[in-house]
């Protein structure tokens, strides 16, 4: 006999899926994808091979959803089917396929509806990310390389790419600090979530007392812009420095100084980059870092100024304590914007963050 709550969750899955179908307007999707592969059958589309590689682009990312939306909704009906046909003949081995098929595609669904969320302009880009360890010496820049590990390791269980673009190694352990370039569709848009200042209580290996410390490093993501947004850089605005780079654990990369570092003196935005064999490589890659930084700079200020004509109080800061790690004298980690929370710190500490990204930008949604 399978269980009620099997039952309901193939109930509320179809009312799910049927709420979306009106939010996504399904019929105007094929009409734009229609349009899009006419354009594409013109003689003249490959003219301009910039414009037709984002008419690709587009009508790629409008098929997807059309098509994940048509599987999930196809996969919900035979589950039902299944369900029907399994009471009728008691068999208990279709009854346990149900079971497992339903749960599986509740995730599939949650994860779907986390994907429509990313509906702002620059989710979809690639996430340059940075961490900065607090005040605190070796502990602080010890938790800076956990947070590290645990965001490549999120990244790499996504199926993104993950370019090491600058690394500080720290005095003793950890890091002073970490430039990573996040590669893949939606990056920005699950990353941009975590942007704060994270929380660290635990007893210190580095304290020979055994004592309790708290420590703290900040993550800052922009999304990586292309050449196709301008912002106006001038060369007498910048102080470029070259530097030995060096990579995890202090090894030199080169012997010479390739590494550049940029400083925007108006702004007072610096950017690093050390993982390019040559100095016009790291050049050019700690210029786009600089672009993007510039112009989210740029959008949030935009942001303030619509947010003070409105009368509203908004903080766009990106500085305040978002989530605390607790190792001792429990363990639990908690996101102080939505307390979402779990006790299972080893997880998180290994790359499992989707909970905390799910609920942060599910409750974006609830307050727009």
């Amino acid at each position: 006999m399978i269980d009620i709550t099997v039952k309901q969750d193939l109930r509320e899955m179809a009312g799910r899926l049927q709420e979306l179908r009106g939010s996504l307007d399904l019929d105007l999707k094929q009409e734009i994808i229609a349009n899009f592969e006419e354009k594409m059958t013109m003689p003249d589309f490959w003219d301009d091979n910039e414009k037709a590689q984002s008419v690709i682009s587009e009508l790629n990312a409008v098929k997807s959803v059309v098509e994940q939306y048509g599987k999930l909704n196809g996969e919900q009906e035979d589950l039902q089917m299944m369900l029907e046909l399994a009471e009728e003949e008691g068999d208990e081995s279709l009854e346990a396929d149900v079971v497992a098929g339903v749960q599986a595609l509740l995730v599939k669904l949650g994860e779907f509806e986390l994907q429509l969320l990313l509906n702002q302009p620059y989710d979809k880009l690639n996430a340059i990310v940075e961490l900065h360890p607090g005040a605190g010496g070796t502990e602080s820049q010890d938790w800076g390389s956990m947070l590290y590990r645990m965001y490549t390791r999120w990244a790499e269980k996504r199926g993104f790419k993950v370019e090491l673009l600058d690394y500080q190694p720290g005095d003793e352990a950890g890091i002073k600090s970490v430039t990573l370039l996040v590669k893949g569709y939606n990056a920005y848009g699950y990353l941009k979530a975590e942007k704060g200042v994270h929380r660290l209580v635990r007893i210190s290996p580095f304290d020979s007392a055994g004592r309790r410390h708290t420590s703290f490093a900040s993550l800052d993501v922009v999304p990586e812009i292309d050449d196709s947004i301008e912002i106006e850089i001038r060369s007498e605005d910048l102080k470029i420095d070259t530097y030995r780079a060096s990579g995890a654990g202090g090894q030199h990369v080169n012997k010479t100084e390739s590494a550049i570092r940029i400083t925007h003196i108006p702004t007072g935005i610096v950017v690093a980059c050390q993982q390019e064999r040559s100095q016009i490589q790291n050049r050019e890659r700690a210029m786009n870092m600089l672009r993007s930084k510039l112009y989210e700079r740029k959008i949030e200020e935009q942001m303030k100024e619509l947010a003070e004509i409105r009368g509203e109080q908004s903080d766009i800061a990106w500085g305040s304590q978002i989530r605390s790690y607790v190792f001792h004298p429990y363990s639990m980690v908690k996101d102080h914007r939505t307390s979402v929370e779990t006790g299972n710190v080893g997880a998180v500490m290994d790359g499992d963050l989707d909970m905390f990204i799910d609920g942060y930008l599910r409750s974006q949604i609830r307050h727009d």
